[in-house]
């Protein structure tokens, strides 16, 4: 693989110096530059330096080592280009790509069964954001029927994904402890796994904050404490911070730009998770569950109900009652403020979410 270092034997000819590098090692440094990338521009511009590059940042273990954020491309943007890299790099082995193909293959192009295997191939070599995304999918029977779901399966991924760390399947565990959703119930240990994840939720986002700006300050506000900063919107838990929100997966923000896009339409009875930082659709009617005190608004999860119920719901939830006395009446009970084929009712997720904090 080497290539020999080639010396000109005349003073007046000119040596490039990057020519004499030998390929292992530019291969390595194109390994270490695709894994810290920061956008997919970062690691396209090199491929499209020199032709060199270009074949040796298409090695397989450059591949390999491609970061998510290199991935991190606009939905608007998808091409068959984009497709076939994307497969390139799954074939190298690189689990972000098998999550994130998986992901497009499933929601947006609709290959159910390709996108699963290729979301079972990376939670097999312990990708959380994988794991987790099976136990949605396990939830709600996506892709398939209602009967297709199995509730035991995604509490066990949700198990899983949370021992990996990931924060919302350990939420989205302790509120099936709680409320006794796909296992047996035990308040206590749902309540004590919600607290947990409030926690490492602290935890992760003040550690962001303290990385990227270290001289900045977080607010704490209690009767003891109470230092501002300047840009800040609220932690989505509920302990009192005011912190920049945790960083979304970028396969989440194309879903939701895909969707949102004018080159699809959602078939009609299809909508998307309400939650700005989930972007899942419904694969068959009424698949979401639906909050039960205002009715206009669908969660694929009780993790994405609890998120967006602290970012923003919970200024805009009403009871659909008002809302027909705005819209110059009627009968409440004509209008199906139900829970969807999905199970249990939103309003007892947030007094539970609040309670396990409290």
């Amino acid at each position: 693989m080497r290539r020999p270092l080639r010396y000109s034997h005349k003073v007046t000819d000119k040596y490039d110096l990057f020519d004499g590098l030998p390929d292992d090692l530019v291969v390595f440094i194109l390994s270490k530059l695709s894994s810290t990338a920061s956008s997919p521009s970062d690691f396209i511009n090199i491929l499209l330096t020199c032709k060199r590059l270009n074949q040796l940042g298409l090695h397989r273990l450059v591949l390999s080592k491609v970061g998510a954020k290199v991935f991190a491309m606009k939905a608007k943007y998808w091409s068959e280009f984009a497709h076939r890299f994307l497969k390139h790099c799954v074939n190298a082995g690189n689990i972000d790509a098998c999550y994130t193909l998986g992901m497009i293959r499933f929601y947006c192009l609709q290959n159910r069964g390709s996108g699963l295997a290729l979301m079972a191939k990376a939670a097999m070599k312990s990708h959380a954001q994988a794991l987790y995304s099976l136990a949605v999918i396990q939830f709600n029977g996506s892709g398939g029927s209602k009967r297709d779901k199995d509730l035991r399966a995604g509490v066990a991924l949700c198990a899983r994904a949370s021992l990996l760390g990931h924060i919302d399947a350990l939420r989205e565990l302790g509120h099936c402890l709680q409320d006794g959703y796909g296992v047996r119930q035990n308040i206590a240990e749902g309540r004590r796994l919600l607290i947990q994840a409030n926690a490492r939720e602290l935890a992760f986002v003040i550690r962001s904050v303290a990385q990227s700006s270290p001289a900045s300050s977080f607010s704490w506000r209690n009767n003891r404490y109470n230092f501002q900063t300047d840009s800040v919107c609220p932690l989505l838990s509920d302990y009192g911070y005011n912190v920049a929100m945790p960083e979304v997966h970028p396969v989440n923000w194309f879903l939701r730009e895909w969707f949102e896009s004018d080159r699809v339409v959602l078939e009609e009875g299809l909508r998307l998770c309400a939650h700005m930082g989930c972007g899942r659709p419904e694969t068959r009617p009424h698949e979401f569950r639906r909050c039960s005190v205002c009715g206009k608004v669908n969660y694929c999860s009780r993790g994405c109900q609890a998120l967006d119920w602290k970012l923003r719901h919970k200024m805009e939830c009403s009871p659909i009652q008002l809302l027909l006395q705005e819209n110059g009446g009627g009968d409440a009970a004509a209008v199906g403020v139900g829970n969807g084929d999905g199970g249990a009712g939103m309003e007892d997720d947030v007094a539970a979410q609040n309670a396990a904090v409290e």
